[in-house]
């Protein structure tokens, strides 16, 4: 690159090249005064803008090409006027920008023209005539993916003027994912009345047979849907749990996301759709999204239907649902609309919202009313009755110090208070767990209920069992209970013998077939099946509730309070720091759904001091490498953790070229991107992003001994899952697994790779705070970098995780160990409340104030604030809103660990 010029000007040389300023990272969708400028306020001299955004977004170019654009400079006065001189201040990446007089030749120049030209990065000074356009050329070449900024100076008189320029730097890849369809937001669909409509016939029954007992209907009180759907707070949430008000308040919050899910069924509502013939009876509707459980539809729902011609006469028709295909619906409605309807006609449908597993959580905190106090809130005076046990030896191996103390305390417990394994990331858990069941079940007297957060966890624990080589467990004293809704071929062949259906239809037998199983696998939510079919309390000696953090209080109550006796065993396997439950309703969630049984019971003395009477803290992980357990272990678990994995990551970083340090097994990835979002999905995507995982993953697959399924990728945003699946299964690597952080939740792979999507800082207040939407739940951040065997690979923009301080750890981490690539880094944040972050996160983070501690006024000033805080919604870009900062002296609202309700898979929802 020259430094001088044959410029045109007087025939001289320009001058050398100055020092260059230094650039820091620019949020151009956070400031806008980066976007657009007002020429007429700059002085006499009217510059263009080099590069000019394209709806809101920089213009993009391919990497190794060079992109140029004019400058123009305009004396608007009859006056000559001096121009000092134009340089480029700073480029990111350095020297990515140069400057020309001419214009920067092309493949098809002529030889003159090339020979001739000359780049640099400054411009000497000249005078421009009364009314003269001057024009110049500003060129980059794109040297990496990502965003390349440059500042350009224009001394003009005694002014300086400034323009500052983007350019995405892109490859063929991320240009394929660009969006054809700018984003807005969906518009509202229009309600018809379903007062009266046409009814239709219910498909059969699964089984003929009447139930012991059947589920209440538990209609929604009207007083408490008008006072929630008005913003107001319900007493009994501002009062806080208690033993006395138990049943409400848990009733309330179930209430609050009972509202939301319907208002989410109602937002895939559809007009002027088509449906079509299939087979002498059925209708097919086709319904976008489907796929992805958006809406979430199973056999037996009912929808709306009536004729999109807008005539008032038109009656509403309702539409029972027979088959859920891949994309499609099959509905069967009254004869008449059959007879009448004919392919091409036009309807508007509504959904409606299936309320059975909200009836079951009703039902299970009604009934949880009735339990003793030492299952519901067990205190330090609880004391822990225990019965003499023989030696065990253990039937799964070799046990650690931790898990033989575990499973021993378990044999020898004699009912109520709860027993807890406490079990950070792959400390040994689930097979501390089947040991358990193994020895009771060897016992010969014990009969035990397992209910796991999701299928694939409870039929992981059937392999467990099934599979032990020292404890052969009968196939006819072990059963696995599926609801009517698991699809028959979800469940691996050789599970189903373990199962009870019929015509391919999963059901549950009668109470007298149940009774012969010594060990029942279930659901959290199927075990309600249990009850309605008459099992009664006390039937079970042993209940183990596995992945306890993942469920609500109410989904743990449902095995618990309705099988459950003072003499019953109850075990929770879980982790309170990692992943809580699924909650849609972020009112609910943050008045206290969103915490876990489990979570509750750390917030009791005895629980959250690890007393071993009460609670075994499980510390050797059988998982990770040592260097990407250290920073979780030290930030949730007091630095505690053993890192016990035998170490094969080095032979895997051996043969990756571009892992600078061969000894250190996490890397962080720079790259400054952009969100985007597309159509009416509110969904963000970053396309820069993408391309970099593929890259990625084709340097491991070509460099490394990994299969495809050795391969994970964790990113927080539903398009970004679509988008990298989409790259992948065009390249025939379709089994590496993409997905969120809540899909991920208790699986492991040898390498795991982090996208982090978001490239800019949101424009509210909120995100100011909180910075990072799914960033900035730091149990998210502890599944998200635990679940890496032997690599963990971040790709993400610096500027913004270093503004969340678990985020920010791992990229100095990183840093420090020579294990940083990409953009510059950002300067260090020192977060003033990182200490207090980084305590032990176990107990509430926002108890109640104490009862007795607080005055009446003080009890009103706190119910008022929780009031302001329940209203305080942002009017944000996001459909699912996010709860405003809002503080005050009582701590009322736990804002911790809010995210966007994209961030939630709706798969990530407990299967049934």
């Amino acid at each position: 690159m020259s430094s001088g010029w044959k410029d045109g000007w007087d025939d001289d040389d320009c001058s050398v090249i100055g020092d260059k300023g230094e650039i820091g990272f620019i949020d151009f969708a956070d400031d806008n005064s980066v976007q657009s400028y007002d020429v007429n306020e700059e002085g006499p001299v009217i510059i263009s803008v080099p590069f000019p955004f394209t709806q809101g977004k920089p213009q993009s170019t391919l990497v190794g090409q060079t992109s140029k654009c004019p400058i123009t400079l305009q004396n608007t006065t009859s006056e000559p006027v001096e121009l000092w001189g134009v340089r480029i201040f700073c480029s990111n990446p350095a020297d990515s920008f140069t400057l020309s007089l001419m214009e920067p030749p092309s493949a098809n120049s002529n030889a003159e023209h090339k020979q001739g030209f000359l780049e640099g990065y400054s411009l000497e000074d000249r005078v421009l005539q009364a009314h003269q356009t001057l024009t110049i050329w500003l060129s980059c070449k794109a040297k990496d993916m990502g965003l390349h900024t440059t500042v350009v100076h224009f001394d003009v008189d005694d002014n300086r003027i400034e323009r500052v320029v983007f350019l995405l730097a892109e490859d063929n890849v991320s240009q394929s994912l660009a969006s054809a369809v700018p984003y807005r937001r969906a518009t509202r669909k229009k309600q018809f009345a379903v007062d009266e409509y046409v009814v239709s016939s219910r498909p059969a029954r699964p089984t003929n047979r009447g139930y012991k007992y059947k589920l209440s209907q538990f209609p929604i009180p009207k007083n408490i849907r008008e006072l929630i759907e008005n913003k107001h707070v319900p007493d009994v949430l501002a009062e806080g749990l208690t033993k006395e008000n138990y049943i409400a308040f848990f009733s309330t919050l179930l209430v609050m996301e009972e509202l939301h899910l319907e208002e989410e069924m109602r937002t895939h509502n559809m007009e002027g759709v088509m449906m079509r013939r299939k087979g002498p009876q059925f209708l097919a509707l086709e319904v976008p999204g489907l796929a992805e459980r958006r809406p979430s539809l199973v056999h037996g729902d009912y929808i709306f239907a009536i004729s999109a011609s807008g005539n008032s006469t038109d009656s509403v028709y309702q539409g029972y649902i027979y088959r859920v295909e891949a994309d499609e619906v099959l509905l069967k409605f009254a004869d008449e609309f059959h007879t009448s309807h004919r392919d091409g006609m036009l309807y508007n449908v509504h959904f409606s919202y299936n309320r059975v597993n909200m009836r079951r959580l009703y039902q299970a905190v009604e009934a949880a009313g009735t339990l003793q106090d030492n299952i519901l809130f067990p205190s330090q005076a609880t004391k822990r009755e225990l019965i003499k046990i023989a030696p065990i030896v253990p039937c799964t191996g070799t046990l650690s110090e931790e898990q033989m103390h575990s499973v021993e305390m378990i044999l020898a417990c004699k009912g109520a208070p709860p027993y807890v394994i406490y079990g950070p990331p792959g400390t040994g858990k689930t097979v501390t767990l089947v040991e358990a069941i193994l020895q009771i079940y060897t016992s010969k007297n014990g009969r035990i209920l397992v209910c796991a957060a999701s299928n694939s966890a409870a039929d992981h624990i059937l392999e467990r069992l099934i599979s032990n080589e020292n404890v052969r467990v009968k196939e006819s004293e072990i059963f696995r209970l599926n609801a009517t809704s698991r699809a028959y071929e979800d469940v691996p062949p050789d599970y189903i013998r373990f199962c009870y259906f019929e015509a391919s239809v999963f059901k549950c037998p009668p109470q007298q077939a149940l009774k012969r199983y010594r060990i029942i696998i279930s659901t959290y939510m199927s075990s309600s099946l249990l009850y309605v079919e008459g099992v009664k309390r006390g039937h079970f000696s042993h209940i183990f509730l596995d992945e306890a953090g993942q469920a609500s209080e109410p989904e743990s109550m449902i095995p618990i309070a309705n099988l459950c006796r003072k003499e019953t065993v109850v075990v929770l396997a879980g982790d309170p720091k990692q992943l809580g439950p699924v909650i849609f309703s972020k009112d609910a969630e943050a008045f206290g759904l969103g915490k876990s049984y489990l979570e509750r019971l750390f917030e009791s003395e005895s629980y959250y001091n690890e007393d071993d009477n009460f609670v075994t803290k499980l510390v050797r992980n059988y998982r990770c490498h040592p260097a990407i357990l250290d920073l979780p272990s030290r930030l949730f678990y007091k630095g505690e953790l053993i890192a016990c994995k035998e170490d094969n990551s080095l032979s895997i970083t051996s043969q990756v070229n571009f892992f600078p340090n061969k000894e250190f097994p996490v890397l962080f990835f720079g790259i400054q991107g952009c969100d985007e979002r597309e159509g009416n999905n509110p969904s963000w995507f970053n396309r820069i992003e993408v391309s970099k995982v593929v890259d990625i993953i084709n340097k491991l697959r070509t460099s490394a001994d990994l299969n495809e399924a050795d391969i994970g990728v964790i990113t927080p945003y539903r398009q970004q899952v679509l988008k990298i699946k989409k790259v992948l299964e065009t390249r025939d690597l379709a089994d590496v697994k993409v997905g969120s952080v809540e899909q991920f939740q208790g699986q492991e792979k040898e390498v795991i790779i982090v996208s982090t999507v978001r490239s800019t800082v949101k424009h509210n207040d909120f995100d100011r705070t909180y910075c990072l939407g799914f960033l900035s739940n730091p149990k998210r951040f502890n599944v998200a970098i635990t679940r890496a065997k032997s690599l963990l690979i971040i790709v993400g923009n610096p500027h913004i995780v270093c503004k969340d301080p678990y985020w920010e750890k791992l990229l100095w981490h990183c840093s420090e160990n020579n294990s940083y690539q990409g953009c510059p880094l950002p300067e260090r944040q020192n977060h003033e409340y990182e200490e207090s972050l980084f305590e032990d996160t176990a107990v509430c983070q926002n108890p109640m104030p104490d009862e007795g501690a607080k005055s009446e006024l003080d009890k009103e000033k706190q119910k008022a604030c929780m009031a302001e805080c329940f209203k305080s919604k942002c009017p944000d870009e996001s459909p699912a809103g996010f709860w405003c900062e809002f503080k005050c002296e009582f701590n009322c609202t736990p804002l911790q660990g809010v995210q966007p309700i994209d961030d939630v898979d709706a798969n990530a929802k407990p299967n049934i």
